[in-house]
């Protein structure tokens, strides 16, 4: 992840902006310490989707109940 201080970030946001959506996310520092990131929509949904939850799943199998000898 490319990290930029949060001035250079202000001056090039753009560029910022376009490497978020190309190469992946974009860490903001401020003193030194990482602040923000910026990440392209798609990887933002991809976060935000709902996870799978393995007991559901594992309820919803069609092999519940299935007895193994």
């Amino acid at each position: 992840m490319k990290s930029w201080q949060l001035q250079d970030a202000k001056a090039k946001f753009s560029e910022v902006v376009r490497e978020a959506s190309l190469d992946g996310p974009q860490e903001i520092t401020l003193h030194g310490k990482a602040v923000v990131v910026i990440l392209s929509k798609s990887q933002y949904e991809k976060l935000k989707a709902p996870k799978i939850n393995l007991v559901k799943l594992m309820n919803n199998s069609p092999l519940k109940g299935l007895k193994i000898d």
